[in-house]
């Protein structure tokens, strides 16, 4: 597939040709197939095939998280909540829904200055009526501590409610930066259990016909490795995966693939459009 782009400059025009090598390219994303939406739409236009590999499921602790939450902002009466995935947003508020506590969930967020990790996450956050006052220009942990230390928030209280399988790493920088620092941990995540769904990319695995492969977290990363080791051996999945692009889509995700010996490349931008340009750019500097 081929990109012109034309520019001028005075009464001279230039031509760019970009070639576009993802054309005809199988890439698996670690995602479900609603998860994928934007990557499936992104892989479709360029000519490549896309495939969805939900790896992981989440397990709700239940309706009683939510008073738990509501109790632990009562308690602590935090300035800041920081949300640092959709999911979160969307388990919480539902189960609030569930149990007729919305109406006190959002009051009680709304009397904290909240802080969206990501685009995806601040959406979410809105659907549900509460107001984002940051977000920061990287979407990720480390940029969620740019925005604390431009707000000299030292002594300042943040609550932060998201998955068990979190690292450590937000509570510690935010620690260190001068904030007191609660978690609350509103469910666990498991290795998908219908692989019933990966039968088509194991086929194409086995016959090496997979070009690409985007990790979106640390947890898929483990659960990919679980699945697939119910089939295959470890070194059988580990020379396959020699011969595949891997990208992953932020550093502690990479991190989890280099324990596996993975060679991989982050992308630039940590979201599903950062990871597509960067498979596409791998395939086209290949």
């Amino acid at each position: 597939m081929y990109n012109y782009n034309w520019q001028s400059s005075g009464s001279l025009k230039k031509i760019r040709m970009e070639i576009i090598m993802i054309e005809g390219k199988t890439i698996a994303i670690t995602r479900s197939m609603e998860d994928s939406e934007e990557f499936i739409e992104l892989m479709t236009k360029d000519g490549a095939q896309p495939l969805s590999l939900p790896t992981i499921e989440l397990v709700s602790k239940g309706e009683k998280i939510v008073e738990e939450f509501l109790n632990l902002i009562q308690k602590n009466d935090p300035d800041f909540t920081v949300f640092m995935s959709s999911k979160a947003v969307k388990l919480l508020f539902e189960l609030a829904k569930k149990i007729s506590k919305f109406e006190q969930l959002l009051l009680a967020v709304a009397n904290t200055i909240v802080i969206s990790v990501g685009p995806k996450t601040k959406a979410a956050l809105e659907i549900e009526g509460v107001k984002v006052a940051y977000m920061p220009k990287r979407y990720s942990s480390v940029g969620v501590g740019e925005v604390f230390t431009r707000l000299n928030a030292v002594g300042k209280k943040v609550i932060i409610p998201r998955s068990s399988a979190s690292t450590p790493f937000l509570k510690n920088l935010l620690q260190k930066i001068g904030l007191e620092v609660s978690e609350i941990h509103l469910y666990d995540v498991c290795a998908f259990r219908d692989t019933a769904q990966w039968n088509n990319f194991r086929e194409l695995f086995s016959q090496t016909k997979v070009d690409g492969i985007v990790f979106t977290s640390p947890s898929s990363v483990r659960a990919f490795f679980e699945i697939m080791s119910k089939d295959y051996d470890l070194g059988n999945i580990l020379n396959n995966l020699k011969k595949i692009k891997v990208v992953a889509i932020g550093p502690f995700t990479a991190y989890e693939l280099k324990k596996f010996d993975v060679k991989n490349i982050i992308a630039q931008v940590y979201t599903v459009h950062g990871a597509f340009d960067a498979i596409k750019n791998i395939f086209s500097l290949a």
